[in-house]
């Protein structure tokens, strides 16, 4: 089961991400634009989300994703960490979450980045 340093590893690992402390815990950015934290006691992140996606992963897995009451008017999502899969369930949502706060010239650098399986 990932966890926080997993968040961590894998979070730097995406292209021109960096980590910076705010609001009390560590967030993860891509060319400055905040795509994971690490809240509260570090075994959840949240992470960027559609809000018509998020909806239908809470109804549909809700032991994994939750919608915090704060974040509830923004396009975020809380996963548990205890629960996902394995690290590549763990790439994939990262991944995802950083190809929608990355500019386009990332995305074009790195097409394969935050797509489902190896990349």
């Amino acid at each position: 089961m990932p966890d926080a340093e997993d968040v961590r590893r894998v979070a730097l690992s995406l292209p021109d991400t960096t980590e910076k402390t705010a609001w009390s815990m560590p967030t993860f950015r891509v060319a400055g634009k905040m795509f994971a934290t690490l809240p509260e006691d570090e075994t959840s992140m949240a992470v960027r989300c559609p809000k018509e996606e998020r909806d239908e992963l809470v109804l549909a897995e809700p032991e994994k994703f939750w919608i915090a009451g704060h974040e509830a008017q923004f396009a975020w999502i809380r996963v548990r960490l205890a629960v996902l899969e394995d690290e590549q369930e763990l790439r994939d949502i990262l991944g995802d979450s950083w190809r929608q706060a990355a500019p386009a010239r990332l995305l074009e650098a790195y097409p394969a980045v935050g797509r489902p399986g190896p990349g």
